[in-house]
């Protein structure tokens, strides 16, 4: 649940506003009494940052009730392309909202998969980029399962990875969200398809409720250890962000006040500065991950954030990083 006044208890001046930002991934919905549209979004964006383009990503929005269910899905990226234009008619700011599509499509379809993807390129030609199929799986009943009702061991079933070799042949990404426990099946899974981009979203989901709580420490080293192994795998990049939900354990939402960019800084730093180590600032990418993230921080906090997360980089490193690597990945440009 998103507390708008306990949000508003703490605001910031922006650093460096001038920047450039593409930020690759948000949602939008409406659903359960919880509205998260055009207008909503435009009013966290437009609070100081110079976000100049988004993509968006998939969350069971909108999907349609007239065709089969397999091709449900299309109706997401149809919502979507529309809202995309509204945005580039130019009447709702300078941001290019949604320049970038990820849709879902099951890939447990297996070659029947090939379908779905060619309709949701037919739905929005120019502007879908791929497929998210989210996996996060956990044999604990404190920890959420993703909404697709994944499998355990889903991405190396033979029926999912029949269906993950169609996106390499329609040139279509494919964004993996998973928990930390499963980035080695994120490992194989480049490795089988090597000429197919994999985006990681939320540094791979390391978590902090249940099993886990209490135990950042020991997640963080385990994480370190997973990722170090991925990090050999070239066709894979980094989402830095969406580290703020409630399953990552750090209770923002059950505090006070909410969460500072310091305070972001000194709890989430070392996994940003592992990463951008690790991988480079061109295969890694700040995202927002709104609105989910922010039952627990603001947008201009949120961004703040990975702007003193990044002062001491170079030039050419935080332009990769706030844009240039999220428009390349996502052949927005």
């Amino acid at each position: 649940m998103i507390k708008k006044d306990w949000l508003g208890l703490i605001t910031e001046e922006i650093v460096d506003p001038e920047r450039e930002i593409c930020d690759p991934h948000h949602h939008l919905w409406h659903r359960n009494g919880s509205k998260y549209l055009l207008e909503e979004f435009l009013l966290d964006i437009h609070t100081g940052h110079n976000i100049t383009s988004t993509v968006y990503v998939e969350c069971e929005s909108m999907y349609s009730k007239d065709v089969a269910k397999e091709l449900a899905p299309v109706g997401e990226t149809e919502f979507v392309q529309g809202v995309a234009a509204m945005s580039a008619s130019g009447g709702f700011g300078d941001c290019r909202v949604a320049k970038g599509i990820v849709g879902f499509a099951d890939l447990s379809l297996g070659s029947a998969v090939q379908t779905v993807l060619e309709s949701h390129v037919d739905a929005a030609p120019k502007r879908f980029k791929g497929i998210r199929h989210a996996t996060g799986w956990h044999e604990s009943s404190r920890i959420k399962n993703s909404h697709s009702n994944p499998k355990k061991g889903e991405m190396l079933t033979d029926s999912f990875l029949e269906g993950f070799a169609i996106l390499g042949r329609l040139n279509l990404s494919f964004d993996a969200w998973c928990y930390h426990e499963q980035i080695s099946e994120i490992v194989q899974l480049a490795s089988i398809y090597p000429e197919t981009k994999i985006i990681l979203d939320h540094f791979g989901g390391p978590l902090g409720v249940g099993p886990y709580e209490g135990k950042g420490d020991q997640v963080f080293g385990d994480w370190k250890e997973a990722i170090s192994e991925l990090a050999f795998s070239n066709n894979v990049y980094f989402k830095l962000g969406g580290i703020n939900m409630k399953v990552n354990g750090y209770d923002w939402h059950k505090k006070a006040y909410p969460a500072t960019s310091d305070q972001l800084v000194d709890l989430t730093g070392r996994y940003y500065e592992f990463c951008i180590n690790l991988f480079g600032s061109k295969r890694c990418m700040f995202e927002s991950n709104f609105p989910v993230d922010k039952v627990s921080v603001s947008y201009h906090i949120l961004w703040n954030a990975f702007k003193k997360l990044s002062r001491q980089l170079t030039e050419e490193e935080k332009k990769d990083l706030f844009y240039q690597t999220a428009a390349t990945v996502y052949k927005l440009d």
